[in-house]
């Protein structure tokens, strides 16, 4: 399995470094993992190179979740480095989304483009969710929030399953972060071009947080799918690759 060192600690990441094409490097969002990537690892154009990492404490990779998206930003640096990657698209999904953001605007020499999934320019997070994990357990409706009311009643059990066996410090930690994220003021200062994608239905992060991203940002663009909830890129995952590859086609 890919692993790489960071700060003493393995680090794990999907995909293959060596593969020709544009670079994506995707971030996952809030307790989350690489595996919420595997359409695109695997249905995106060869002319695209696709790399999806777990986060430090999420997945496969040891380390400590953050409750600062700066840290998981300089975290994503190092991989970068270990990774021998010079030049690449950063893409994120909700929390993720903040990270390459984060990332465009401290390394912007790095960063060619952004694709930002159902992800917004301040990320507040309920303030009884946030308690409810400081008391040691994960809100019992978070999944609720998660799909559109037409996802796949598998899907939505996957995911449902998924949330109820995180650790809830790690929620704590990554919903956190969120909730202390706000670049509003900084978007303009993106230049590169930048793919904004949501979901119609999704709760967490509102159409209109990826309207504003894409009205702020100097080169944004939306697409915003019919159908789909926060999980997008799991619930309509073709639609969202189409989206992806034409951005890459269009702007590289």
């Amino acid at each position: 399995m890919p692993y790489l060192e960071i700060d003493r600690y393995r680090s794990y990441y999907a995909g293959d470094l060596s593969k020709g094409g544009t670079p994506i490097v995707f971030c996952h969002g809030s307790g989350g993992g690489h595996h919420h990537w595997i359409y695109q690892l695997k249905k995106l154009p060869e002319t695209i190179n696709p790399i999806a990492v777990d986060l430090p404490g999420h997945g496969r990779s040891e380390g400590s979740p953050e409750n600062n998206i700066g840290n998981y930003r300089d975290w994503l640096h190092k991989f970068s480095k270990a990774a021998g990657l010079e030049k690449f698209v950063v893409a994120g999904h909700s929390m993720g989304g903040a990270i390459a953001m984060a990332y465009a605007l401290k390394y912007p020499e790095q960063t060619i483009g952004l694709i930002l999934v159902g992800s917004g320019a301040k990320l507040r997070v309920l303030p009884a969710f946030l308690e409810e994990l400081r008391q040691g357990s994960v809100p019992t409706d978070l999944p609720d929030y998660l799909y559109s009311s037409g996802s796949a009643d598998e899907l939505i059990k996957r995911g449902r399953e998924e949330v109820e066996n995180t650790d809830p410090s790690i929620y704590l930690a990554d919903l956190s972060a969120c909730d202390h994220f706000d670049i509003r003021e900084e978007l303009p200062k993106i230049k590169q071009p930048a793919q904004v994608i949501c979901g119609d239905e999704d709760r967490l992060t509102p159409v209109k947080y990826s309207q504003y991203l894409k009205d702020n940002l100097s080169r944004g663009r939306l697409e915003v799918i019919e159908g789909a909830g926060h999980m997008v890129m799991l619930e309509k995952p073709e639609e969202v690759n189409q989206a992806i590859a034409k951005f890459i086609e269009e702007a590289f």
